[in-house]
């Protein structure tokens, strides 16, 4: 490991939403590569790297040891913020989680909220879940950015405490990344598969399935709104 640069997309995409000087919780650490990194470039002066499991924990400590970091990352064998106590960090980052799992880590931490720490989520399913979470709970999300990593479009937000404006149903499901380059081709992924729900639920013919039918119409629409003001964004 050298550095910062040589993060995956992904993770390059979470360590760039990190705040500049504050202590670390890495939840989820696996290999230790974020905090890692985060250290090497300056970015970060201390971190805690947790893991439910001793495997990744042991990786992780492999690799702080292999970038002579000992002393600057404490490690904790925890279910998700558990073992960390609030005083402890300024930031705390939850990478390659579920958004259902992203969303029970935080509601068994409220001093996430009481706080205000930065929190960077980059949720790898259930993403609507999770931003109506955020916005049932009295978190707001500031910033949403997008990365490409192989054929798969990646999201991550920075989220901190306060009142969010209510999110419009296109909005739960596919952000508010507007400005983004890959807004489009991410806009193109969520419509696919709404069409594809749509489509499969208007060959199933069941009266029972109406009301999810006009709410899958109502999400095809305000998707396609999106698409537009994208398209006359980037021209």
């Amino acid at each position: 490991m050298s550095g910062v640069r040589d993060l995956s997309p992904r993770l390059r995409m979470v360590a760039d939403l990190v705040p500049q000087g504050g202590r670390l919780a890495d939840v989820g650490t696996d290999h230790a590569y974020l905090p890692t990194a985060l250290l090497q470039e300056g970015k970060i002066p201390f971190a805690i790297a947790a893991d439910l499991r001793q495997g990744p924990l042991a990786s992780a400590k492999a690799t702080v040891r292999r970038a002579g970091l000992e002393g600057k990352v404490a490690f904790r064998l925890c279910d998700g913020l558990r073992g960390i106590q609030p005083q402890e960090v300024e930031a705390v980052a939850i990478a390659g989680m579920g958004g259902e799992t992203i969303a029970a880590i935080l509601a068994a931490a409220p001093w996430t909220k009481e706080r205000n720490i930065p929190l960077i989520l980059q949720p790898m399913s259930s993403m609507y879940d999770l931003r109506v979470w955020l916005e049932e709970n009295g978190y707001q999300i500031k910033m949403e950015e997008l990365c490409r990593e192989g054929d798969t479009l990646y999201t991550a937000m920075l989220v901190c405490s306060g009142a969010m404006g209510p999110l419009s149903l296109a909005e739960q499901w596919a952000g508010e990344n507007r400005d983004h380059p890959l807004r489009g081709a991410w806009l193109d992924q969520w419509l696919a598969r709404t069409n594809r729900a749509l489509e499969g639920m208007e060959r199933a013919q069941d009266a029972r399935g109406l009301p999810k039918q006009q709410q899958l119409r109502q999400l095809r629409d305000e998707l396609l709104e999106m698409k537009g003001a994208w398209e006359a964004w980037q021209r």
